[in-house]
């Protein structure tokens, strides 16, 4: 197991563009990084995220000057030839492709070691067998190349071996640096919102971009059903293009006024430790990391039986109801009784103890230096 590293120079690549898990999370593991003695070069693509602000001071920030990821390559083999870092870990599949192909033009020794987050096949749902060729080729051709491939859950690994046809065994799993020291802190800090002050009706809370992938259309129907059955209300903290739409259903169902899209909050740790019912209602995911954070928070949750992840952080159902995706009736019910019958939260918080900085930042820094550099 690794210690530290000192003097390790580990490179990051990855585009900084909007307020979702993948920017939270390398922002988490730049600083487990740096706690474990290593060099943090993020290189970002773009820098147009909420979450540059919570960046480590010590992480040196190495823009590209480019607004796309395919045309950084250029910068980043300049990079590489420039500054040699041990490792390159790249997030994303378009940083993974453009990664591999700037360490072979740069010439340079260092580890690349991709990572993926989210069930691609699941996120192509609907898409033309074309399009999922154009995509899945470079992926096949490309990927065999890297020195390691991160996986955050075995639902993306067994994922990944299907579309790349490599051995399952060729992915590494590492869970997500989701849980971080400041992390109940944070949960503990005071909230303006009347319907955590009343405290006279339950408050159920979902977070996520309001993108299709969340399905917060589904979310709302069940609510709507909930309500009419047992007072409470809903907040939904998180940005995105189907607001509007979202709003109108939420009219459309009558609930407008018991549902609150709060939109982006720099800090939902507050807002979750007080909600008494954490849904996600995904169509798939990578692996979940709001169900983690809700868990290690004590709040009961109930969630999609999505691809890929939500099944592995709840054990199969142990740690929280799991639903079919879409299946509104089968939402109502389990937030019926989860609300009726909460679970303990310390038994929730132990569900998530895997899925800390310190835990998953040695387990990255052992697969970017390799077996020969880990001891």
């Amino acid at each position: 197991m690794v210690h530290s590293q000192k003097n390790c120079n580990i490179a990051i690549f990855v585009s900084f563009s909007g307020t979702g898990g993948v920017e939270r999370m390398i922002g988490n593991l730049t600083e487990g990084l740096t706690a474990l003695g290593c060099q943090v070069d993020l290189l970002l693509v773009k820098t147009h995220s909420a979450h540059m602000g919570f960046l480590p001071a010590t992480v040196n920030i190495v823009r590209l000057g480019v607004s796309h990821t395919m045309s950084s390559l250029p910068s980043l083999v300049r990079y590489l030839r420039r500054e040699r870092p041990v490792a390159l870990l790249a997030t994303k599949d378009r940083a993974n492709q453009v990664a591999i192909l700037a360490r072979g033009l740069a010439g340079v020794p260092t580890r690349v070691v991709l990572r993926m987050g989210t069930t691609l096949s699941a996120a192509l749902t609907g898409k033309h067998r074309l399009q999922e060729w154009l995509w899945y080729l470079p992926m096949r051709l490309m990927y065999p190349l890297a020195d390691a491939i991160v996986a955050v859950s075995n639902g993306v690994a067994a994922d990944l071996a299907e579309i790349t046809g490599l051995p399952q065994t060729h992915f590494q799993v590492i869970p997500n640096p989701v849980i971080t020291p400041k992390l109940s802190m944070l949960a503990r800090e005071p909230i303006n919102h009347p319907w955590f002050a009343d405290d006279e009706e339950p408050v159920i809370i979902g977070v996520g971009r309001l993108t299709r992938q969340k399905d917060f259309p589904t979310l709302l129907k069940a609510f709507a059903l909930v309500r009419r059955k047992s007072p409470c209300r809903l907040i939904i903290l998180g940005e995105g293009r189907d607001r509007h739409r979202l709003q109108a259903l939420a009219a459309k169902l009558g609930v407008e006024n018991d549902v609150d899209l709060l939109g982006f909050v720099s800090n939902p740790y507050a807002y979750m430790a007080r909600a008494d019912l954490f849904v996600l209602s995904s169509l798939w995911e990578g692996l979940g990391n709001v169900l983690v954070e809700a868990l290690a928070l004590g709040t009961p949750v109930v969630s999609t039986d999505c691809p890929s992840g939500p099944r592995e952080v709840l054990q199969n159902g142990r740690y929280g109801r799991l639903v079919p995706v879409g299946d509104v009736d089968a939402l109502v019910e389990a937030m019926l009784a989860t609300l009726a019958n909460p679970p303990d939260k310390a038994f929730l918080a132990s569900a998530v103890k895997a899925y800390t900085v310190d835990m998953s930042s040695r387990q990255y820094l052992e697969t970017l230096l390799g077996p020969n550099r880990g001891n």
